[in-house]
């Protein structure tokens, strides 16, 4: 074999183990919550979670949640809220304990918990078993 098919047959190696790894997917957990909401406070939250508040955006990143979207719905007169995130870190009960310890996310929680029904048996978001993730 020629030194130029052995450079060749390299770096199509090397490209191939570059596209490989690139490809290999990252360790996500997926996470779905419900709470319900005081119907008097629905527009105040919305305004508090309008995209032109910044909140504690930049704090649910830090601690590697991502994707984090509300959704709000009104079943037989009263409003719940659907949360979900993906967790991306290594160490998720580590990243939730140190952003609980945010000064500026007790700040948040402070303003927003009062806003919340939370279900029965529950201080707050009740988190959801996910059953079915279709990529």
């Amino acid at each position: 074999m020629t030194r130029e098919k052995k450079v060749g047959m390299v770096v199509l190696l090397v490209a191939m183990m570059i596209i490989l790894s690139g490809c290999a997917q990252q360790k996500v957990k997926r996470v779905g919550m419900v709470v319900g909401v005081r119907p008097e406070k629905i527009d105040e939250y919305k305004a508090l979670h309008a995209d032109d508040n910044p909140g504690v955006r930049d704090l649910l990143t830090k601690y590697n949640m991502h994707n984090f979207s509300i959704f709000l719905h009104k079943i037989e007169g009263k409003y719940y809220e659907f949360g979900y995130y993906e967790y991306t870190g290594d160490d998720f009960e580590a990243d939730m304990a140190k952003l609980d310890a945010e000064p500026r996310n007790k700040e948040w929680l402070k303003i927003c918990d009062p806003m919340q029904v939370p279900l029965k048996g529950y201080d707050s978001w009740a988190v959801m078993e996910q059953v079915y993730y279709n990529e």
